[in-house]
C-alpha cells in the first residue's frame, strides 16, 4: 500500500484560498497513482496520495523562511 504526500505551497493565493484548484490536486492524484502502477506495478485503488497545502511562510531554505530568503537573494545575497 504506497502513501505518497505531495507538500505545496499556497503562494500566489489570497489568504485563506488554495494553492491548487480541485481539477489539478485530482490530476496530480491520477498521475501519481498511474506513475507507481507503471513503474512498480501498485494497483491502484491500494494507492493513496495525500495534498498537504502549506503556508509560504511555514517552508524554509538556507536558515530562512522562504520569504525571508528571497529578499536576501533579491538583495544579492548568495544561494
Amino acid at each position: 500500500m504506497p502513501i505518497v504526500n505531495i507538500q505545496i505551497t499556497r503562494e500566489g493565493t489570497t489568504p485563506g484560498a488554495t494553492a491548487a484548484t480541485a481539477a489539478e490536486k485530482s490530476a496530480l492524484i491520477e498521475g501519481v497513482s498511474k506513475l507507481l502502477l507503471d513503474v512498480l506495478n501498485k494497483p491502484l485503488d491500494s494507492t493513496f496520495v495525500v495534498i498537504d497545502e502549506v503556508e509560504l511562510e511555514n517552508w524554509g531554505r538556507g536558515g530562512l523562511a522562504v520569504p525571508q530568503y528571497r529578499e536576501q537573494q533579491s538583495a544579492g545575497g548568495s544561494e
